[in-house]
């Protein structure tokens, strides 16, 4: 693969790096999951982003975006991260409900959703998981029963992120009487609607990052339901190929980590075992390999093509080359990884913080033991 620039891409660039220097906040945001003031103050920050038009650069001018191509986006999260810029808030809607709802959804649900989404006015959450199914999406067991124009909800959904604090959110929701893949349809629906139930679930660390969700008849119109009735599954499908293969974890993050691990170890190499320096170097290359092939995805659906089950071997590779990142940056620091303050060299993260969360990674987007049996049966065509 070669990969070029145009001139209109440089300029791009110029364009992003200049905007962020000039408004990403001099300290840093208290985290979304910490309170309701951080959670605030993060939304108003995608509004901030909104006001240049970078809520997201590739989504129609029409629906709050630029209309720009993905080597556009990729270059906006490289700038964005190494600008230090807040995390996003509602990347549940922007990076998996939002290109969803493009491909599927029609012009009236695009223009009411879409716009709202990229301004911050409305957070989502995403409420997939059941306590009752686990990994298995296809066991979901909450309802949706047709009443006239509306849908009448009834469910309990779980490890719903952002939802204590989110003002919508998007469930997979089962016909009765169906079994499995069939009878599934994805709906919205406000978590403020009558019937509607948020408890809190805190973290190791008392943020509130998730919640279970309980729908007792919930009313949403039918216009909340994205594509057909019953067509949920296949819907659910290209979400998840956005959250698991391009767009939730974009390769700057992982460039980034690399960046402040080379830094770390160059200013404490001389207290290292040596086999860390071989640590160091693969972390940065497997960076570099995620990002090479983040670009060819995106070259290829450019040109037309579709996310298909590859996106299961991106899910596994990005997962654990965070574990393995941070968890080198450990043995770096060594006892004083556990300090509750980051380590005084400049520009460092709080790499226990980060390694802690990057432990959830191949459970969270569909575990990656539930991913390599995808990679078996429908890339390597071996038996169930």
């Amino acid at each position: 693969m070669e990969l070029s620039y145009t001139p209109e891409h440089d300029a791009f660039r110029a364009e992003v790096r200049e905007w962020l220097a000039q408004n990403v906040p001099a300290e840093p945001l208290e985290h979304f999951d910490a309170t309701r003031e951080g959670f605030e103050a993060h939304r108003a920050w995608e509004a901030t982003l909104k006001s240049g038009d970078w809520g997201m650069v590739t989504w129609p001018k029409e629906y709050g975006g630029r209309g720009l191509d993905l080597i556009s986006w990729l270059i906006f999260e490289e700038e964005y991260y190494r600008a230090g810029s807040p995390g996003r808030v509602n990347q549940n809607g922007i990076f998996l409900l939002g290109p969803t709802l493009i491909e599927f959804g029609t012009h009236e649900q695009k223009s009411r959703f879409l716009p709202p989404m990229a301004s911050g006015d409305e957070i989502w959450a995403q409420a997939w998981s059941e306590p009752q199914a686990g990994s298995d999406l296809a066991g979901v067991r909450a309802t949706c029963v047709q009443d006239g124009d509306d849908y009448i909800l009834n469910g309990h959904k779980i490890w719903s992120s952002r939802a204590v604090f989110a003002d919508w959110a998007f469930g997979l929701f089962r016909t009765p009487g169906t079994e499995r893949h069939k009878g599934l349809s994805l709906i919205f629906f406000p978590l403020n609607a009558e019937g509607v139930t948020v408890n809190a679930i805190p973290k190791m660390n008392g943020h509130v990052g998730f919640a279970e969700i309980f729908l007792e008849n919930v009313r949403v119109p039918t216009f909340n339901r994205l594509g057909d009735e019953g067509q949920g599954w296949h819907i659910c499908m290209a979400t998840a190929g956005f959250e698991r293969g391009l767009m939730l974890r974009s390769p700057a993050r992982y460039q980034v980590a690399a960046a402040n691990l080379a830094a770390l170890y160059q200013a404490r190499k001389d207290q290292c075992d040596p086999s860390i320096e071989a640590e160091v170097v693969k972390a940065w290359m497997n960076a570099e390999a995620y990002a090479l092939n983040i670009y060819a995805t995106a070259s290829r659906l450019m040109s037309g093509g579709k996310i298909g089950p590859e996106t299961s071997t991106n899910k596994i590779f990005w997962s654990e080359l965070d574990i393995h990142l941070h968890d080198t940056a450990l043995r770096i620091l060594g006892p004083e990884a556990e300090f509750t303050a980051p380590p005084a060299i400049e520009g460092q993260p709080l790499w226990i913080d980060d390694y802690i969360f990057a432990l959830a990674g191949p459970i969270y987007a569909g575990s990656n033991e539930i991913q390599r049996n995808i990679i078996a049966e429908r890339m390597l065509g071996l038996p169930r």
